[in-house]
């Protein structure tokens, strides 16, 4: 079995767009993966450690994955991820992969990807806030998408991570960042919030606050439970991760994002339906990045682990 480092596949330059292609080719593909529910553990307050497997098809061969995440304020990042990859047709395990690129560049194709699928046409004013590694990705992706359209991004404060934020894009020309220091300043007038925070002990805003045609991208789910009672419609990454919300049986209208890229339900049908997308995170999405990148690499360039199992049927 092969290790994969952070830095090999950082080194593989694979550009956002490509990572945009990947997430629509396994978010079209859904109905062919097999992808339980996963299993979240709470070790401690504000802290997660959770297990996600999957069967995915990628390029005609069936992959399997299981990723284990943990989120602990403590680390620095606080998010961190790995991979176990095995080829799904034999039962060999192939590769022990760092997720954090992974993890990073797929959840904010993702949420580029719900941006371009279920936004008003002609947005223009987007907010942004918990502005960490996923969000940086969010902005990464979107700014390679969006090179024309002139966008006002408002970013909130917090512990200076706002100007940290606004110089690592600063090249962005079609892009003008502002700064804003409530919740409610961040979320008045936006066409699209985006919330990469993840944790937060109440929702951050007003029903009256989200304008007529917003999207709310709400990548860690928390903060907007009130848009659940009174937006037109909520979609989801997959129906069995948001079903216990507490508000699921009252949604005006849900769908999985993969029905509406399929064409099988409506997705946004008019500039003022006000619309919340909670892309939670499937393991499929990783799997599919994982065995993509694995094809990429150079397995004689690759180490090699053995945990030197037996080779007899009997071994007690």
């Amino acid at each position: 079995m092969h290790v994969v480092t952070f830095s090999q596949i950082r080194d593989l330059r694979i550009s956002p767009r490509v990572c945009l292609r990947w997430v629509e080719e396994a978010i079209r593909a859904k109905p062919t993966a097999q992808l339980p529910s996963k299993v979240s553990l709470k070790p401690m307050e504000r802290s997660f450690c959770n297990v996600m497997p999957s069967l995915v098809w990628v390029d005609g061969k069936r992959w399997g994955g299981v990723k284990v995440v943990t989120r602990y304020p403590g680390k620095t990042p606080s998010l961190q991820s790995q991979i176990l990859l095995f080829d799904a047709e034999t039962g060999q395990m192939v590769a022990f992969m760092d997720a954090d690129w992974i993890t990073a560049m797929r959840t904010g194709a993702v949420a580029v990807h719900s941006i371009g699928l279920l936004a008003k046409q002609e947005f223009s004013t987007l907010a942004f806030m918990g502005l960490g590694n996923t969000a940086r990705a969010t902005m990464l992706v979107l700014s390679e998408q969006e090179r024309e359209r002139p966008l006002k991004v408002k970013l909130l404060a917090y512990k200076g991570q706002e100007r940290d934020f606004a110089e690592r894009f600063s090249h962005v020309g079609n892009m003008k960042f502002e700064t804003v220091s409530t919740y409610d300043e961040l979320v008045r007038g936006s066409d699209v919030v985006v919330s990469a925070a993840t944790y937060l002990d109440r929702d951050i805003a007003a029903d009256d606050a989200y304008a007529p045609g917003v999207l709310v991208v709400p990548i860690h789910t928390r903060g907007f439970t009130n848009c659940d009672l009174v937006f037109d419609k909520v979609f989801a990454d997959d129906t069995a991760h948001v079903c216990h919300f507490g508000y699921f049986d009252s949604f005006r209208s849900f769908a999985e994002v993969s029905e509406v890229v399929r064409g099988e339900k409506p997705g946004r049908e008019n500039d003022c339906e006000r619309i919340v997308v909670y892309n939670i995170g499937v393991a499929m999405h990783d799997v599919y990045f994982a065995a993509k990148i694995y094809g990429m690499l150079d397995a004689e360039e690759l180490e090699v682990i053995s945990f030197g199992q037996p080779e007899q049927k009997f071994w007690v």
